[in-house]
C-alpha cells in the first residue's frame, strides 16, 4: 500500500473520528460501568454576554453602564420582579415555568484568563488557570468509564479538547451515514486487509491504521442503530439546529452513548452586539426548545441532562463600538426533568462589587458543577476525573 496516499487520505478521516489504537481494550469493560443517563454539553463559543441574557432589569447600574446596549425593560421576559430573560429566549421561559431549568449565576474560576483559547482550555480540561493538561474532563471520564469509542460523541467535524482522554478519545461526526460510508470505502477496506503488514508496528502509521480499524465497528453501530429513528419535529434550519436534530436521533434510537457535545459559535460580540446576540440567542433557544420536546415525545428527556456554558462572560461596561469586551463570571444553564433546585440556583452578581478590571466576581467554581454532574448524574468518582475534590452543588 502506498503510504503517501494513506497519509493524504487519512487527513479526511481524521475530521470524522478520533479513536486511539488501544481502544479495543475498553470493549471488555462491563456494561455496569455505564448507566442509562445521558449528558448533553452545549458550548456557546466566543463568550456570551450573560448580563444581556439573564437581565437585571430593576438595577439602575445596569442601564448606567450600558446606556445603548442594555436590554429595555419592555424587551425582556420577566422571571420575577427583578430579573428576566432576553426576549428571544421564550423557549427557555417555558422550560423555566415547567421546572426544567436551573440558572446558575456567577460561574467562573480563580485567576481568570480573558483569552478565548486559554479560557476554553481551562473549561475543557477542568484544571487550574496556571496548569496545562492534554486531556479533557470528559475524555478522562472515558478513560476510566468508557467501554467503546462511541461512549461519547461530538456532533462536529473535529473533536474538542474536552472530549480527548489520555487513553481513549470520543468520536466526532456530523453525519452518521457519511461516517459509515467513509469506512466502507474500498481504500479503508484495503487498510483493514493489510492490518497485519509490518508497517502497522511503526509508531505513527501504526497508530493511524489501528485508529481507523477500531473505528469501523462504531461507525457501523452508530449508523445502523440511529437510522431506525426519524423525527417529525421541525428544527431550525441552521447548523446548530441540525446538530441537535442529529443528537436527538442518536438519543431516541437508544444509542449506547453517555455524553453528547455540541456548540454554537459567534458570541465574541465586541462590535454591534445587540443584533448579533439577538440572532444567536434565538438560534440557541429555538433549537433547544425543539430538542427538549423531541426527547419528551420519545420518553428520553427524563434520562437526559443538558448543560450550557460559555468560556467567560463580558465586561459590565459597554465599549465604544456598541459591544462588550471579554469578562469573567457568567451564567450556566442546567436543563432536565429531575432538578432539585429549579429556577435560580443563586442570586445575580453584584454590580457594585466588581473586581479591579470592572468585571463580575465569580462565586461558583465551574468544576463544582462538573463534580456534581459526574457524581450525582453519571454516578462516577468525580475526584478521579478532576484530579482533586470539589464541593458538590444540589441542583440535581
Amino acid at each position: 500500500m502506498d503510504r503517501r496516499k494513506f497519509l493524504k487520505r487519512s487527513s479526511l478521516a481524521s475530521g470524522l473520528f478520533f479513536v486511539p489504537s488501544f481502544v479495543k481494550a475498553f470493549e471488555q469493560v462491563t456494561s455496569s460501568c455505564l448507566g442509562y443517563k445521558r449528558l448533553v454539553i452545549i458550548q456557546l463559543s466566543g463568550g456570551n454576554d450573560g448580563l444581556n441574557t439573564v437581565v437585571p432589569f430593576r438595577n439602575d447600574l445596569y442601564y448606567k453602564e450600558r446606556p445603548t446596549l442594555a436590554i429595555s425593560k419592555n424587551d425582556i421576559i420577566k422571571l420575577n420582579d427583578d430579573v428576566g430573560l432576553h426576549a428571544n429566549l421564550e423557549p427557555l421561559k417555558r422550560l423555566y415555568d415547567d421546572g426544567y431549568l436551573s440558572i446558575i449565576n456567577n460561574v467562573g474560576y480563580p485567576n481568570p484568563v480573558r483569552s478565548h483559547f486559554r479560557s476554553m482550555d481551562i473549561w475543557h480540561t477542568g484544571t487550574d488557570s496556571d496548569k496545562y493538561l492534554q486531556s479533557g474532563w470528559l475524555g478522562r471520564y472515558l478513560d476510566h468509564y468508557g467501554k467503546h469509542p462511541h461512549s461519547a460523541i461530538e456532533i462536529d467535524e473535529s473533536l474538542s479538547l474536552a472530549m480527548k482522554g489520555d487513553t481513549i478519545n470520543a468520536i466526532a461526526t456530523q453525519d452518521p451515514k457519511a461516517f459509515y460510508n467513509l469506512l466502507k470505502d474500498p481504500y479503508f477496506k484495503n487498510i483493514h486487509n493489510h492490518q497485519n503488514d509490518a508497517h502497522l508496528s511503526e509508531h505513527n502509521l501504526g497508530y493511524l491504521y489501528k485508529s481507523m480499524i477500531a473505528a469501523e465497528s462504531s461507525a457501523k453501530y452508530i449508523y445502523e442503530t440511529s437510522k431506525t429513528v426519524s423525527t417529525s419535529k421541525e428544527y431550525p434550519n441552521n447548523s446548530f439546529g441540525k446538530q441537535l436534530k442529529t443528537m436527538a436521533q442518536f438519543i431516541n434510537s437508544g444509542l449506547d452513548t453517555k455524553v453528547f457535545y455540541g456548540s454554537l459559535n459567534g458570541f465574541d460580540t465586541h462590535v454591534n452586539q445587540l443584533n448579533a446576540q439577538k440572532r444567536l440567542l434565538k438560534t440557541y433557544a429555538n433549537s433547544i426548545g425543539t430538542f427538549v420536546q423531541d426527547l419528551k415525545d420519545n420518553g428520553t428527556f427524563k434520562d437526559t441532562l443538558i448543560l450550557t456554558f460559555s468560556e467567560f462572560g463580558r465586561r459590565v461596561k459597554q465599549n465604544a463600538s456598541l459591544g462588550t469586551d471579554h469578562g469573567t463570571a457568567n451564567n450556566v444553564f442546567i436543563i432536565g426533568e429531575h432538578l432539585k433546585k429549579q429556577g435560580f440556583y443563586n442570586n445575580m452578581a453584584s454590580l457594585t462589587d466588581l473586581d479591579d478590571n470592572g468585571d463580575l466576581k465569580f462565586e461558583i467554581d465551574f468544576r463544582t458543577i462538573y463534580a456534581t454532574v459526574l457524581n450525582k448524574w453519571l454516578d462516577v468518582n468525580d475526584e478521579k476525573i478532576l484530579n482533586k475534590s470539589f464541593k458538590q452543588l444540589d441542583f440535581i
